[in-house]
């Protein structure tokens, strides 16, 4: 069947067969629900009768915010488009003052929300937004609008009617930037922006009909978004579940087994230091063998060929070691998509040599959100780049307003993906785009060139984020982001970030993972105390000298980190002190707020 609005695709999957478990999560006693192909058509056309009587119609607002991935989330989505509504995702971790923003500029009339203090948010911010007549909740909680009692059989004549009228060019979402600094802004992305990235990926994904994946990063953000609708267009079954239920023998990876799923690289870095950890805990012959086999792993490259002894060692060190890590995930894992941000190259060649392939790719909201990714067919798959760039889109390399390195420049990209501008922001929209031969070309911010690599084919790789560029005092250019990685690839480092904005040197604040620190303790008989007195050892800060002495290799002199400072807090998407937090929900650094939040240990850094 022809596809040209983003509902059409769950006809395309009934039309294949009735999937009897499509989308499930687990109930408040653990259980897996699961809703069939059916069940979801069925549910979200009744609701969409119900939101009728509620006044939403074509080009109404409704709002969508819940905690965790679940199959409510399809279903009222659903049920939106086929209105003709336009739906907002929310990120349940924003404020109210957040919410009362995006909600006024939006202009929503309702609002789905999830457990715990949703509702109240929401509803506190309900008096200062006219627009908004009702907040439904997914789950009972004490007579407040129910979904469920929501849905009837009154309207659904008039929801096919509506559904009919939906054209591919129609607005489907808008979906409000994170953001580092001031206000969100809204993308507004059309059914055929979104469908021209599943039509050019549902072959890419290496998952087939009936196949199960696992899905916790938020809906609402495209990257997860775009892929539950390729998950619809091929016909797997999505098992809904959150980051705090993956791990363990009895936690989701372990027990769903799954083939396939997305996540971001903060997620990797964790597992791999788990692995890491629990190879320092090992003792003789059995340390040695993880080591050995850990040490294999720096060689890898996607395509190269080990043969003779080179090839024995890797099918010994598959056997005992790495087919174990595999079974940590499921045993069924072919492939891990990672977006959002940068993924270490380390962490992408370690999981890859053990045959768990990492498919990096890159994309912005504003794009749908795939630019190029990194490939699980082919062998197109290229470690520190994101990926080759996709057929219906055109990147061109921009170097006439920077003082860039050789090849660099400005990422631009034209395409069928690329959004319909931010909403009610005709001025930031224009300022986003530039023409090239009678084009409109959207500029991402980022920094990057092409790279030769396999199959003869050009790879693009990220080199900086174009507003996150330092400036020293002596007027030398440092990109933050390529360091920030590379000092993240040792275990014993969670986060990074670069300083030295108008400053005479290069610095860095480095939060330590502290599993891994204080197994390197014990190991080298440190008596620990806490996190914050261990900073203080010197044996601890010269180790950390070590760490940044081999990073600082890598780079020029004026990008080499001359000091750092040993930051004992963890930095995290959501604060529940009242502070605002140091990452975005994507996990991107808020560079303001931690320079803000550290500056007196970067005035000790600089002896200001």
């Amino acid at each position: 069947m022809a596809i040209n609005r983003l509902f059409d695709y769950i006809t395309h999957q009934i039309e294949g067969g009735n999937i009897d478990k499509f989308v499930g999560s687990r109930n408040e006693n653990g259980e897996w629900n699961f809703y069939s192909t059916k069940e979801v058509i069925e549910k979200s056309r009744q609701l969409a009768s119900g939101l009728i009587d509620l006044g939403v119609g074509p080009g109404d607002k409704v709002g969508i915010v819940v905690y965790k991935n679940r199959p409510e989330w399809v279903i009222a989505d659903l049920a939106i488009q086929y209105l003709g509504a336009i739906g907002v995702p929310m990120y349940a971790t924003i404020s109210s003052r957040e919410y009362e923003y995006i909600m006024n500029e939006a202009e929503i009339k309702v609002c789905f929300v999830g457990v715990g203090d949703l509702y109240d948010k929401v509803s506190s911010a309900q008096a200062s937004v006219n627009s908004l007549k009702e907040i439904i909740t997914f789950d009972k909680q004490g007579g407040r609008p129910y979904w469920e009692s929501f849905m009837n059989d009154n309207n659904l004549s008039k929801v096919d009617e509506l559904s009919q009228q939906v054209k591919g060019e129609d607005l489907a979402t808008i979906i409000y930037t994170s953001g580092t600094t001031g206000n969100p802004k809204g993308v507004m992305l059309a059914h055929n922006n979104i469908i021209s990235i599943i039509e050019e990926c549902k072959d890419i994904l290496p998952v087939n009909r009936g196949e199960k994946v696992l899905s916790f990063l938020p809906l609402c953000h495209i990257f997860e978004r775009a892929v539950i609708y390729i998950y619809t267009r091929v016909g797997v079954t999505v098992y809904f579940t959150g980051t705090d239920n993956l791990g363990g023998e009895t936690g989701d990876l372990a027990t769903v087994k799954p083939h396939y799923f997305t996540t971001v690289p903060r997620l990797l870095e964790k597992v791999y230091e788990k692995i890491y950890n629990k190879g320092l805990l090992l003792t003789g012959a059995k340390k040695k063998l993880f080591f050995w086999a850990l040490s294999l792993t720096d060689q890898f490259e996607h395509g190269k060929k080990f043969s003779g002894l080179d090839g024995i060692k890797r099918k010994i060190a598959d056997k005992l070691i790495f087919s174990k890590w595999r079974d940590a995930l499921g045993g069924n894992v072919r492939a891990i998509a990672t977006g959002a941000a940068a993924c270490p190259s380390k962490i992408a060649r370690v999981f890859s040599a053990a045959g768990i392939i990492i498919t990096e790719g890159y994309g912005l909201t504003e794009t749908s959100p795939v630019i190029s990714l990194n490939q699980f067919y082919g062998g197109n798959n290229k470690i520190g780049t994101v990926g080759v760039v996709l057929d219906i889109c055109h990147v061109h390399i921009d170097r006439s307003e920077g003082d860039y390195n050789e090849g660099e420049g400005e990422i631009l990209v034209h395409g069928p993906q690329v959004m319909l501008g931010y909403y009610k922001q005709p001025e930031q929209t224009a300022a986003v785009f530039k023409e090239i031969d009678g084009k409109n070309y959207f500029r991402t911010g980022d920094i990057g060139k092409f790279v030769d690599g396999p199959n003869n084919k050009q790879y693009l790789k990220i080199t900086d984020r174009k507003k996150e560029l330092l400036k020293t005092s002596g007027g030398k250019y440092v990109a933050p982001a390529p360091i920030e990685s590379k000092l993240k690839e040792d275990f014993l480092i969670e986060q990074a970030m670069i300083i030295g904005d108008n400053q005479k040197f290069t610095a860095a604040l480095l939060v330590p993972a502290p599993d891994a620190l204080k197994a390197w303790c014990e190991e080298n008989q440190i008596g620990w105390t806490s996190l914050a007195d261990i900073l203080h050892n010197d044996k601890v800060i010269a180790k950390y000298q070590e760490a940044v002495d081999a990073v600082n290799q890598n780079f020029s002199h004026i990008e080499q980190v001359k000091k750092f400072a040993l930051i004992p807090d963890s930095w995290e998407p959501v604060r529940n002190d009242g502070t605002e937090s140091e990452l975005t929900p994507t996990m991107k650094l808020k560079r303001r707020v931690i320079l803000q939040k550290y500056d007196a240990q970067i005035k000790e850094i600089y002896n200001v």
